[in-house]
């Protein structure tokens, strides 16, 4: 295992997996990959049949295609987030909701109490959960880099309720909202989709896109790829790697306030909005393969493809009913994920 990479390449990470950042890598699917994604594959079609004999109406299935891939285009931001954060600092970080529900309410300031359009929270949200990620890994994690698991999976997890209770005393625990004024259906093939759900995706897709020109294309981008692969070797040819992990951070952290932006004009945000949204990103980033950022995104619209065609066809039951019997079939048949590396 060694600290060199190329533009372009996979880096391997302290655990096998690889932090992946670009199209190459996902292109480069073995043998190994094929049985997950089969089953994969054959959930969708058998939920896709039976969300059209349940509803009666292509209409109604193709909405719910529309809707899982908008709502898939999200949940890659936010695992991607998550997913570098673990590749790099091998931290799994349970405080990632509780960054979107931060997210979530600097939208509502800005819309509500600046009386501006939700969206210019956009570049607010993002410097200011980076700003927010740095200064928590300089001046909390840093100290338990190299501990024990238990130990950050308590930190993050106590970091996670101190600001959801921090929320919950400012902003209080009514529902709150940041609607669009006008918030227009744009039809898609026959499906509609309201234009603030049509531009969450659009602003993941393009947010995920610098993420992986960031990682492929540029010094930094591969000095964080070498400090995932190791961190002695990264430090011993001159790379900064308490910069390098204050950074990652700092981006895991912004592509969360991303996302608690890009939905926050349909969603009802409350102190513990991002929960529900932190059980998903694990179950993507699981699925995807740990530490594997492309992974990450393709994962992210399979469980939005998931949770939306099950609650069609699994009427009066959860719509996560679906992706949880994935995510259990996946573990069983390729514990490391779909996209993950064969541990050594």
């Amino acid at each position: 295992m060694t600290g060199q990479t190329k533009a372009g390449g996979a880096v391997p990470s302290k655990d096998g997996t690889a932090l992946r950042g670009g199209s190459r890598a996902a292109s480069r699917l073995s043998l190994r990959h094929s049985t997950p994604l089969i089953v994969t594959g054959a959930l969708l079609v058998v939920l896709f049949i039976a969300a059209l004999l349940r509803s009666g109406s292509m209409g109604i299935t193709g909405q719910a295609l529309l809707t899982g891939i908008i709502s898939g285009g999200v949940y890659s931001l936010l695992a991607m987030g998550l997913t570098l954060v673990f590749g790099v600092l091998d931290i799994v970080n349970f405080a990632h909701g509780a960054f979107l529900a931060v997210g979530l309410y600097v939208t509502y300031e800005v819309a509500h109490q600046a009386g501006l359009n939700p969206y210019i929270a956009l570049p607010v949200a993002i410097l200011g959960l980076f700003v927010l990620g740095v200064l928590i890994q300089l001046l909390l994690l840093n100290r338990t880099m190299g501990g024990t698991l238990e130990r950050q999976l308590l930190i993050t997890l106590g970091l996670s309720l101190l600001i959801s209770n921090v929320l919950l005393l400012v902003f209080g625990g009514d529902p709150l909202s940041a609607n669009l004024k006008s918030d227009p259906g744009v039809h898609v093939f026959g499906a509609v989709a309201n234009l603030s759900r049509v531009i969450a995706l659009g602003g993941a897709l393009v947010l995920a896109v610098l993420v992986f020109v960031l990682l492929e294309r540029t010094s930094f981008g591969r000095a964080i790829r070498a400090v995932a692969a190791s961190r002695q070797g990264a430090g011993l040819v001159g790379i900064d790697v308490r910069l390098v992990y204050a950074v990652t951070f700092g981006l895991g952290t912004a592509c969360a306030g991303a996302a608690g932006m890009l939905i926050a004009p349909f969603t009802t945000i409350t102190p513990t909005a991002g929960d529900q949204f932190n059980i998903l990103a694990f179950v993507v980033v699981v699925m995807g393969g740990l530490g594997n950022v492309m992974g990450a995104v393709i994962s992210g619209v399979i469980v939005g493809l998931v949770e939306q065609l099950g609650g069609v066809a699994i009427a009066g039951q959860s719509p996560l009913l679906g992706v949880f019997i994935l995510f259990l079939l996946i573990l069983l048949i390729r514990p490391q994920g779909i996209f993950g590396a064969a541990s050594s």
